[in-house]
């Protein structure tokens, strides 16, 4: 009887050894001592505000340093590159939106292909756009600005973060529907696009809420239009172009943290839980949900469907667009 139960004996130390390596991988801390997390675009965009709202949080969870980095140029090409060519040990992250990692590669001659080159991990936000322009300029709502921008032909100039980022496509797009004209002036970040427009310098330019809301509320721009399915929390009194009449612009700009492709399994896995786990914090959730930001809680197969199918509705944008970088 005790001869025959040795193998059980054998197979419960086995399954506790386990169990006991599994709760150690799980409470050790992240193998990097110092992680770099790229934003491949300049301070003061929705990337930059997304990457350092989670930055302390997850330094807290892995129990590593996470250094924000902003790499920015080409489109956010420039930083999407440094994060396709490090190496795969999860001290590289890169937080991705749909301009650096599906639309680029049908725009740019790349290095590398980011949808071969890059791992998704997790979401981390996703928002509408908003429409606006700076109070200066004198159309008041949705109709009296189209009527403008078919009045006067290469009168007016729209900004962007860059060629070839959704703005920039929203932006040919209402070009193309309507028969207008108007000017693509293409900054290196939503940062100093922004700066432009509260200037006055550009006439109007498509934003993430994430970036705006807050000159919105400082009465700084004046939004037309957001690009919801239906209309946002934080702007309840701003109509959705599809209620305008537009039915094609409804369109999110969503955000997620990549890592180089053949970065181990169990580092995407942890990462991935952490970052949702970083999400559900209530001093996270309220930040992004002022931003009007909103998260689906993919896991990392379910995140790596969703950008697959992101894009060939973003490669067809381009083709319909004629969109060009300069």
């Amino acid at each position: 009887m005790r001869l025959k139960s040795i193998p059980m004996v054998c197979a419960l130390l086995a399954l506790a050894a386990n169990n006991t390596a599994l709760a150690a991988s799980t409470s050790m801390s992240f193998p990097c001592q110092v992680v770099k997390f790229i934003v491949p675009y300049p301070p003061g965009g929705s990337s930059d505000l997304l990457a350092r709202l989670l930055a302390p949080n997850l330094t807290q969870k892995l129990s590593t340093t996470i250094v924000v980095e902003n790499k920015a140029g080409a489109a956010g090409n420039i930083g999407t590159s440094l994060v396709s060519a490090a190496r795969p040990d999860g001290c590289t992250w890169l937080l991705g939106n749909a301009t650096n990692v599906v639309i680029s590669r049908n725009l740019y001659r790349l290095s590398a292909d980011p949808m071969k080159a890059l791992q998704p991990v997790a979401e981390v936000a996703a928002m509408p756009m908003v429409l606006y322009t700076s109070t200066q300029f004198p159309a008041k709502d949705l109709k009296q600005f189209v009527g403008l921008l078919k009045a006067n032909p290469d009168k007016y100039s729209f900004a962007s973060p860059g060629a070839g980022t959704p703005h920039h496509l929203l932006g040919e797009q209402l070009k193309l529907e309507q028969g207008g004209a108007a000017t693509h002036v293409p900054y290196r970040g939503s940062g100093p696009a922004i700066q432009d427009a509260l200037a006055g310098n550009v006439s109007f330019a498509f934003e993430g809420t994430s970036a705006i809301i807050p000159h919105l509320t400082g009465g700084k721009v004046r939004a037309l239009a957001t690009t919801g399915d239906k209309r946002t929390p934080g702007l309840p009194n701003v109509p959705t172009m599809k209620e305008l009449g537009y039915p094609k612009f409804v369109v999110t700009n969503w955000y997620g943290v990549f890592l180089p492709k053949g970065t181990p399994a169990p580092l995407v896995e942890r990462l991935n839980s952490s970052i949702r786990d970083t999400l559900r914090t209530p001093q996270v959730a309220e930040a992004l949900n002022k931003l009007d930001s909103l998260t689906s809680d993919y896991s990392v197969q379910q995140y790596q469907q969703f950008v697959q199918k992101e894009s060939p509705y973003w490669e067809s944008l381009v083709k319909q667009t004629g969109a060009k970088v300069d």
